[in-house]
C-alpha cells in the first residue's frame, strides 16, 4: 500500500545496509527519496533502485556531522524533490574499545557523527517544516545498545542513549507545531557494521572471527540475526500516517534480544 504517495523523504547515510534498506522500502511505500551519504558512488546506486520502483531520486553529499551540510541536504532535497516531509537521522558509526583505553579523538568522532548528526538533522528538519508551515515526521536511528550499555561499545552505547534523549526533548518541544519525532532501535543486524564490530571484539578478545557475532544472535528469541529490510518495515511505520499519534518513543526492534 503506497500510503506515502506524494511525500518526501530524506534518508542519512542510505548509500548501504539499513539506511539503503529504508530508503528502498519508503520508495515502496510511494516516497520519494533524497538519499544522502558521504559516498558518491553507492548513493547513486541506490538512487537507480528508487527509481527503478518508479519514484522520484536525487543524491547529496553530505557529511552529518556539519551543520551547514545538514541544511544543505534539506534544501537540496525540497529544491529537487518539491517537497519536504520525513527527516532519517539514520547515518551512524560505531566503535570496538574498552572504556580504559578510549582516546579524546575516538570519542570526539562518534559523538560528532552519532549525536550530533543526529541532532544537526532534528534541527534543520524542523526548522523546515516550521518554514513550510507543515507537519513532519523526524526518525531517528538508536540502538539496543541506547537501551542497554554493552561492555566492548562503551562510547557507542553512551551515543546512543543520548541519540534517545534528543528524541524525547525534540518531542516535546516541537510538539505543537505537529512534528512527531520517534527513534528506532535494532539489534545484531547483517551489515558492513557489524562485520567490523564482529572483527573489533576478535581482535580484543581473541575470540574467532564471527564467534562474537554468533554469540549475540544466539541471544535472539525469534532465532535469527536481523536483516535491514526487518528494521525498514518499523521505519516504514514510523513514517506513515499510522504513527501520527505516537511521539518521543524509541522501540526495540530486535527480534527479542533486550527487553524494556
Amino acid at each position: 500500500m503506497e500510503n506515502l504517495e506524494n511525500k518526501v523523504a530524506l534518508v542519512t547515510g542510505a548509500g548501504q545496509g539499513i539506511g539503503r534498506a529504508i530508503a528502498l522500502r519508503l520508495a515502496r511505500d510511494g516516497a520519494d527519496i533524497a538519499i544522502v551519504d558521504l559516498n558518491d558512488e553507492k548513493v547513486q546506486a541506490v538512487a537507480d533502485e528508487v527509481q527503478a520502483l518508479g519514484r522520484k531520486a536525487t543524491t547529496y553529499k553530505a557529511d552529518v556531522s556539519r551543520r551547514d551540510e545538514v541544511y544543505a541536504a534539506i534544501n537540496h532535497a525540497q529544491k529537487e524533490l518539491g517537497g519536504f516531509d520525513i527527516m532519517v537521522n539514520n547515518a551512524g558509526i560505531a566503535n570496538v574499545q574498552p572504556i580504559a583505553e578510549l582516546t579524546p579523538e575516538e570519542v570526539d568522532k562518534i559523538i560528532k557523527v552519532n549525536v550530533e548528526g543526529v541532532l544537526w538533522g532534528i534541527q534543520a528538519a524542523a526548522a523546515k517544516f516550521r518554514e513550510n508551515g507543515t507537519k513532519g515526521k523526524i526518525i531517528n536511528a538508536s540502538s539496543i545498545a541506547g537501551h542497554e550499555g554493552f561492555p566492548l561499545l562503551g562510547i557507542y552505547s553512551a551515543t546512543k542513549f543520548a541519540v534517545r534523549a534528543l528524541t524525547q526533548s525534540s518531542a516535546k518541544e516541537y510538539a505543537s507545531d505537529g512534528i512527531t519525532v520517534n527513534a528506532y532501535c535494532p539489534g545484531v543486524v547483517g551489515t558492513d557494521m557489524w562485520v567490523e564490530i564482529d572483527k573489533r571484539m576478535a581482535e580484543i578478545t581473541g575470540a574467532e572471527i564471527g564467534e562474537s557475532y554468533d554469540k549475540f544472535v544466539g541471544g535472539i528469541a525469534l532465532g535469527r540475526a536481523q536483516t535491514p529490510e526487518d528494521v525498514a518495515s518499523f521505519v516504514s511505520y514510523l513514517a506513515g500516517p499510522d504513527s501520527d499519534y505516537m511521539t518521543g518513543q524509541a522501540p526495540l526492534i530486535d527480534g527479542g534480544l533486550v527487553y524494556r
